[in-house]
């Protein structure tokens, strides 16, 4: 039986057939005026931008409050602040807190930095620098949550990526002041977002500046052309040849930074943290497989071990496990920030891999994994840094610490200050400072000491025992902290 025509009122459209245009205006006589196209409205989820605007103001908050309550963990940030203020006023990056007039580029090499120059200069400040960080931890939210929905979908994709941010790592990082590395996170999350989604020169690009992060991160740049190579062998072959050849490029620049750059500008003619690299891998072993397990257990539930991506976590790890200091091997600190991205994308790249699985029992996991990931990162947080942000106490100054900024406030600008951690954060952003017991001889103007546990018993004998040609006197104290000036 022969079915009739479809009248053309009702014939589907054919999607290659423009429309006839239908709008004529009611004046014939008049010259016809196409109304205007109306451009399609971006239908693209919002849900990394929100989710990186929450975590920024998170990780923002937690570093401001740390800071209000006098609360710096190490010098690293006296340190950093003393290399952005020399970028700021297009000085060399000399840090007076590692030695008087010491180039920071022989300590660690990190020119990335420089990039806080102009904001430092417009607001001189050590929290210029943990705002800083926590816009750039925020940042690598975005490639890591929309990596995910790409593979998974908006909902699973969204709970990797609130478990990303959530992480320990990220929160330790943000917990332990400031560090070069939040310059790397970013980075290699968008590397690592543009290999999943098969583009290739955009992967190598973003993998480059990591050269300019940290002298390792060379080799982590290495370790990404590669992956990049292997996984662009077959469908774009040139793509792969110009991955092993940044891939050279990553080893040979970890090894002139290692062996040429970071001695050039080192007094000591050598890198000095060579000494922190040996010891063997069972030293500590206990420490270190219990910071294998954080990572995949928690992070990915083990599913990740699936991704070829999780190679580039391999020279982190190494340096890591292969070094004799204990504080590398830990879960706390900074250290694990960098792996977090590796390991939040290769858990991605597992669970779309694992849907074409034949074992019902690992299809079923990999479904409700996302959900139990961020569930996970939920429950630690309770008793990771980010916490604190539930804590009244936390938003308000404590009157001790009033207190001890009204006596560094007698501090003049300009002055030389020999300070250990609490102090010392407060005055590089206006001071020289240099660390207690590392002048080289120089009697600076005043000696600040966090001395509340009470380490020094006769602060003035101290320092006579710092400074014999020098005389000090007490000029202030407030809750354990003491300042001395220079009379002669």
């Amino acid at each position: 039986m022969l079915t009739p025509p479809t009248p053309a009122a009702r014939r589907p459209k054919d999607p290659h057939v423009p429309a006839p245009l239908t709008t004529t205006p009611p004046d014939h006589d008049a010259p016809w005026i196409p109304s205007p196209v109306t451009p399609a409205r971006d239908r693209r989820p919002r849900d990394p931008y929100l989710l990186a605007a929450v975590l920024f103001t998170a990780y923002a908050a937690l570093s401001v409050c740390r800071y209000r309550h006098l609360a710096t963990r190490s010098w690293d940030l006296g340190i950093f602040e003393q290399a952005v203020r020399a970028y700021a006023h297009l000085q060399a990056p000399v840090a007076d807190l590692k030695g008087p007039g010491f180039n920071i580029l022989g300590d660690h090499f990190s020119p990335v930095i420089a990039l806080l120059a102009p904001a430092y200069r417009l607001f001189p400040t050590p929290l210029t620098l943990l705002i800083a960080q926590a816009a750039l931890f925020a940042l690598s939210a975005v490639p890591v949550t929309r990596a995910a929905a790409g593979l998974l979908g908006r909902a699973r994709g969204l709970a990797l990526g609130v478990a990303y941010g959530l992480s320990w790592g990220i929160q330790r990082a943000v917990d332990f002041d400031f560090h070069e590395i939040c310059f790397a996170v970013p980075l290699i999350a968008f590397s690592l977002e543009a290999v999943l989604a098969h583009r290739w020169r955009r992967a190598l690009l973003w993998a480059l500046p990591l050269v300019l992060v940290k002298e390792d991160l060379g080799l982590t740049l290495a370790a990404i052309a590669l992956v990049v190579a292997f996984r662009a062998r077959r469908p774009a072959p040139r793509a792969a040849l110009y991955a092993l050849a940044v891939a050279a490029f990553g080893v040979l620049a970890a090894v002139l930074t290692f062996t040429v750059l970071i001695p050039a500008f080192n007094t000591t003619d050598s890198y000095e943290y060579w000494d922190k690299v040996g010891g063997g891998p069972l030293t500590g072993i206990g420490a270190k497989l219990h910071t294998l397990a954080w990572l995949l257990i928690p992070t990915t539930g083990l599913l990740a071990l699936r991704s070829p991506l999780l190679l580039v976590a391999l020279p982190t790890l190494t340096w890591r496990f292969l070094s004799s200091d204990e504080h590398y091997w830990g879960t706390d600190w900074h250290y694990s920030a960098v792996l977090m991205p590796v390991f939040s994308l290769a858990l991605a790249d597992s669970l779309a891999r694992t849907r074409c699985s034949s074992r019902p029992w690992l299809r079923s996991y990999a479904l409700h994994l996302p959900a139990a990931s961020v569930a996970a990162a939920l429950a630690l947080t309770t008793t990771l840094p980010l916490s604190a942000l539930t804590e009244p106490d936390a938003y308000r100054k404590p009157a001790r610490v009033s207190a001890v900024e009204r006596m560094l406030a007698l501090i003049p600008d300009g002055a030389s200050v020999e300070a250990n951690t609490g102090p010392g954060s407060r005055l590089t952003s206006r001071c020289r400072v240099f660390w207690v017991g590392r002048t080289d001889g120089i009697a600076p103007d005043f000696i600040a000491l966090d001395n509340k546990s009470g380490w020094v018993k006769d602060v003035q004998a101290y320092a006579r025992q710092l400074h014999p040609r020098a005389e000090y006197e007490v000029t202030g104290a407030a809750y354990g902290y003491v300042l001395l000036e220079r009379r002669a």
